[in-house]
């Protein structure tokens, strides 16, 4: 019985513990610090999700070595990882990046790739076959 109820009280420490980072990135690796991302972005409102990982990529573009990248958003949240992709996204403004050059803020090109994403979820759904076995497409 003393072994049932330490086990017990172990589980439940070893529990607690690994939920205590739920929000936070865990970037031991790249492997670990992309499958991170994608959980927290599931649990994120929708309004956030885009915002967040535009935030992510943005920062790993901007930092090309990968364990100087792995620290920085090591146990980072998403509302810090936003706030990095907003400065990222100000200093690329700055320095002239073409591809920056049509946003005039932050919120305008994150509304553009929401705009993105809606436009994919619709052209995806006119291109897939019937559900009642016909291989043929509507074209």
């Amino acid at each position: 019985m003393r072994i049932l109820s330490t086990a017990f009280v172990f589980i439940i420490c070893f529990s607690l513990t690994g939920c205590s980072k739920g929000s936070q990135i865990n970037a031991r690796s790249l492997k670990t610090a992309n499958r991170s991302v994608s959980r927290i972005k599931d649990r994120l409102p929708t309004d956030q999700r885009i915002e967040f990982e535009v935030s992510y990529w943005t920062l790993r573009d901007s930092i090309k070595d990968k364990k100087e990248f792995l620290d920085t958003v090591d146990g980072k949240t998403p509302e810090e990882m936003i706030a990095l992709g907003k400065n990222i996204f100000q200093q690329r403004k700055s320095a002239g990046f073409k591809s920056y050059d049509q946003y005039s803020n932050w919120d305008q090109m994150i509304t553009h790739f929401v705009q993105e994403r809606i436009d994919q979820g619709r052209s995806s759904k006119a291109k897939r076959p019937p559900q009642n076995g016909s291989v043929l497409y509507n074209l």
